[in-house]
């Protein structure tokens, strides 16, 4: 007998093998597949019920883990939300006062908060923005957001104290007074578009402030086209007007003119007859016209009225 009369089986044998392998792997595959096949809707209940257990579990541990990292969260009192700080990188620009405007106002303008404390402190202190160009001196505010800021600057003008007034009164009567008394001047004639301050001090009546004032108000103006416009120079009395007025003229060609059709909106603010929402319109009119040829073309503009026009039509050139 050789090795191969073990390996070899006849037809029927072969068939009993092979059904015997089949139902073999038919019970392993059956075994493998009968808890899906005779899965029941309590076994889906128990697994959801498992799962919601295993998670109510898992946050549980989540917590207790939080609560020794942040003891204070289970005390009412730190367990606050406070409302989270956020910076806001945009800001709006418009006319302000920086004389009057609070420290919010400045912040919504685009400066820091240790900036707009400084302008407070600063007017705090009796500090006062006399005009646009002023706002470059505050302590902190860079070249590019004050150049950026001055077009808005809009300061009403400075009204003076009762205790500033009698100052300026008494002393503008006692250096009346010494000039009557010892100087012996004798009234003059003069123009007021070309003396200066000696020689606006020859006229009674006139001394060292009051011509200071009438020189420092015309190189604002550009110059005065009337002496009524004396009456609006800072401190100036009625009674002591009335009392210089007749030894008084103006040469208008003196005037130094606004070219309106070159000058910026801060040019044309910076005159004292126009704020800056009058230097707006006048300037975006230019820029739709293209060049502005007469007075009478800014007569339809809302902020100017007829005596604004009769006053800066004086200051403006047109050619």
């Amino acid at each position: 007998m050789v090795w191969k009369d073990f390996l070899y089986f006849s037809k029927g044998q072969r068939t009993g093998i092979i059904i015997l392998l089949s139902l073999i792997l038919l019970l392993l595959v059956s075994t493998f597949l009968m808890p899906y096949l005779i899965r029941n809707e309590k076994d889906e209940v128990e697994d959801i019920t498992f799962l919601k257990e295993a998670e109510k579990f898992r946050a549980s541990l989540v917590e207790k883990e939080r609560n020794k990292t942040y003891p204070y969260d289970n005390y009412p009192e730190y367990n606050k939300s406070y409302p989270q700080k956020t910076y806001n990188s945009k800001y709006q620009l418009f006319t302000f006062d920086p004389n009057t405007a609070d420290s919010a106002t400045f912040v919504r303008l685009g400066l820091k908060s240790y900036i707009a404390k400084n302008i407070i402190k600063y007017r705090s202190k009796g500090g006062k923005f006399r005009k646009p160009e002023d706002f470059r001196k505050v302590y902190g505010i860079s070249s590019e957001k004050a150049n950026e800021l001055l077009p808005y600057i809009q300061i009403a003008e400075q009204k003076p104290t009762d205790e500033t007034f009698l100052a300026s009164k008494s002393n503008n009567d006692l250096a009346e007074k010494y000039e009557r008394e010892y100087t012996g001047k004798k009234n003059v004639i003069v123009e007021l578009n070309s003396a200066d301050t000696t020689t606006l001090m020859q006229i009674r009546g006139i001394g060292r402030r009051y011509a200071k004032s009438i020189v420092g108000y015309r190189r604002i103006l550009g110059g005065y086209y009337s002496v009524e416009q004396i009456r609006e120079v800072y401190g100036m009395r009625p009674e002591t007007f009335e009392q210089i007025k007749p030894f008084l003229n103006t040469d208008p060609s003196l005037i130094a003119k606004i070219d309106v059709n070159k000058a910026s909106i801060e040019r044309l603010k910076s005159h004292p007859y126009l704020n800056f929402s009058k230097a707006k319109e006048i300037y975006e009119l230019r820029r739709e016209k293209g060049k502005l040829k007469k007075l009478d073309e800014l007569q339809n503009l809302h902020s100017l009225t007829p005596e604004d026009l009769q006053k800066i039509g004086h200051y403006l050139n047109f050619e």
